[in-house]
């Protein structure tokens, strides 16, 4: 059967727009303004602006893709497209990797928010069993249901964002915010825009499950663009009444708690530290989400065994890919060792970006469409991004990004032995 009998299309605008807007807003936005801040003073909300900027090509290029295909997968059904399916397979394994690291360390930072309101969880075991508890909990909503599961992350979102969007008018209608335009010292002002490049990361969130939104060549361009917007201005009055409440706050995730405890004492610390503990599960509901609809398009596409591509009789949900990123989640959150694949997350994904920026004018050009004159110019300045971001990677995150290629490589050649010996 094709996609989208198995997997119905029940998601329409606002629940695709959960997708990146959840990818986009996780804990940096609790960490961010006092950072810049410390950084670049009250040139700091122009940053996340800056920074909304560079991805920008990106997001058009990720939206050009959406417009062509329909199905689940998205970079990953990209760059097979394009390059053929060693490239979509490293494409997406490099993309799982980055998610399963994520989503071990987000739920850790997530109990860890939580446990300033619940000291019983400092414990070690309870800790791990809280940690093991939630990421359980998250595969068992995806599992019954993509409506349980846009149903869980939008009630999720609400709590995440009711505290700060308080923060925000009480802090500008009560205080006197600084505003400015000094400009930074290109020094500080150069590592920090690569902070803000990373604060919009994930956006792409709406692109993998696309075989099951409604209308997803219109929905998910849509969705790209508004939340991309929205979210950068939501940073940036973030910042803003964070300037006008408590810029000497101190710095680090306990920041914008403080400022909230300067208006409303500690209501407002209880307040930010459960939108921060929401604001992590809920980033992390959402990779649980998106991530196994990615390896269900790569069974789908033969680069991965064809279990993975399993639809549940009853629940109409890609049962195989849920349970298996859950447990993979859970073995890598109780292993201290992920933190080596945590440096190189960004440039795994950043991999991702690449091939999905190349991808669209080979397709076009192979295809022999006639695109709209923007979309070479965009894709450049898209591929100038990202190159320019990895570029300041570390040599231990290439390493690992090593490591993960050849280990890729050997479970594509795997699968590709596998399949042959199924099809002889």
């Amino acid at each position: 059967m094709a996609t989208a009998e198995k997997l119905p299309r029940t998601v329409g605008f606002w629940g695709t727009a959960l997708f990146p807007v959840n990818g986009m807003i996780g804990s940096g936005i609790f960490a961010m303004p006092a950072i810049l801040v410390a950084a670049v003073g009250n040139f700091a909300p122009w940053m996340m602006l800056l920074g909304a900027l560079i991805i920008l090509p990106l997001a058009w290029v990720f939206a050009a893709l959406a417009m062509r295909f329909d199905g689940h997968g998205g970079p990953v059904l990209y760059a097979n497209a394009a390059f053929g399916k060693f490239t979509g397979f490293q494409s997406g394994w490099m993309r799982y990797a980055s998610a399963v690291v994520a989503v071990a360390a987000n739920t850790h930072v997530a109990i860890a928010y939580l446990a300033v309101l619940f000291p019983v969880l400092e414990d070690p075991t309870l800790r791990s069993a809280a940690t093991i508890a939630f990421i359980a909990f998250v595969t068992l909503v995806n599992l019954v249901g993509m409506r349980a599961s846009v149903g869980a992350l939008g009630f999720m979102t609400v709590i995440k964002l009711a505290p700060l969007v308080v923060l925000v008018v009480w802090g500008l209608a009560t205080r006197d915010p600084a505003v400015g335009f000094s400009l930074p010292e290109f020094t500080a002002f150069e590592s920090v825009v690569l902070l803000t490049f990373y604060a919009y990361m994930a956006f792409e969130n709406a692109n993998f499950p696309a075989g099951e939104l409604q209308n997803p060549r219109r929905t998910i361009p849509l969705a790209l663009m508004t939340t991309l917007v929205a979210v950068a201005l939501f940073y940036m009055l973030v910042i803003w009444a964070y300037l006008a409440i408590a810029p000497d706050a101190g710095d680090g995730e306990s920041a914008l708690a403080a400022a909230a405890g300067e208006i409303a004492g500690q209501t407002g610390i209880i307040a930010i530290s459960i939108a921060a503990a929401f604001s992590v599960a809920a980033n992390t509901l959402n990779g649980g989400i998106v991530i196994p609809r990615m390896t269900y398009g790569m069974a789908e596409q033969g680069t991965l065994p064809a279990f993975f591509a399993h639809v549940s009789p009853r629940f109409r949900t890609p049962d195989v890919s849920i349970l298996f990123y859950g447990g993979v989640a859970i073995l890598f959150s109780l292993w201290g060792g992920f933190a080596a694949l945590a440096v190189a997350s960004t440039l795994s994904r950043l991999v991702t970006y690449f091939l999905s920026a190349m991808a669209l004018p080979v397709l076009e050009r192979r295809d022999r469409e006639n695109a709209p004159w923007w979309h070479l110019p965009v894709a450049g300045l898209a591929i100038t991004a990202t190159l320019w971001v990895a570029s300041h990677a570390s040599m231990e995150a290439f390493q690992m990004l090593g490591i993960i290629f050849v280990v890729g490589t050997g479970l594509f050649f795997v699968a590709a032995r596998q399949q042959n010996a199924a099809e002889a």
